[in-house]
């Protein structure tokens, strides 16, 4: 419990990091040209297990749910939304304002930190679709790395193939951090703290969650 109250001030502190790309993988990224797979295989994963936003997000998405089924079927609608943008939004050139997507990723933490907390039931008597919501959310986290691509030099030649290897290590790297997650979650529902604690850690979630949004809104407004 104890890195979960420090979880929202590490954030603030890093926030900056959590949807972007390292300045190194940025040269390497604008200096390739032709085919890259592996490479680009490596920077997709090591973006997914270092991106705050994403793991926040599954962090909240597999909270409660207990069966592998569950969890493979959630987690296969993100990875549906989030391949569909972020190929979509780089091959295209369609482009959002990158502090706006990047709030509403933020915000994507804090709906589902409600959602667990069943705050939507109790408020408006009613209970969002939780797969549509993971869907739709899926899209917006993909936006918001593709927001972050569109700013490079790329190079057309080769441009489809390393996209590709890029999105398919994204998703090898989200099923990386999402077996550690579930590691830590199976010890800690075995606990008998889990059910009093379950509370305190969406209520944290939260908190980040509008960390990660409100610093994007002020860089929004700033810019």
């Amino acid at each position: 419990m104890l890195r979960l109250a420090l979880l929202p001030g590490v954030l603030l502190s890093g926030v900056a990091a959590a949807h972007g790309v390292a300045d190194d993988d940025r040269m390497f990224i604008e200096g390739s040209a032709g085919l890259q797979l592996l490479p680009f295989l490596y920077l997709g994963a090591k973006h997914m297990v270092t991106g705050y936003d994403h793991l926040l997000f599954l962090f909240g998405v597999i909270f409660f749910l207990y069966r592998l089924r569950d969890v493979g079927l959630y987690v296969t609608l993100f990875a549906i939304g989030h391949s569909s943008t972020l190929l979509f939004g780089v091959l295209s050139g369609t482009h959002v304002n990158p502090y706006l997507v990047d709030a509403l990723i933020g915000l994507s933490v804090v709906y589902k930190a409600l959602d667990n907390l069943g705050a939507f039931k109790t408020w408006f008597g009613v209970q969002p679709n939780a797969k549509a919501a993971v869907l739709i959310f899926g899209l917006a986290h993909g936006f918001g790395l593709a927001t972050k691509l569109q700013d490079f030099q790329l190079s057309a030649d080769g441009l489809l193939p390393n996209m590709l290897a890029f999105n398919v290590g994204v998703e090898f790297g989200q099923l990386l951090a999402l077996a550690a997650i579930l590691i830590v979650m199976d010890f800690w529902r075995r606990s008998s703290l889990f059910a009093r604690q379950a509370f305190a850690a969406n209520t944290l979630l939260m908190t980040a969650g509008f960390v990660l949004a409100g610093y994007q809104l002020v860089g929004y407004c700033q810019s």
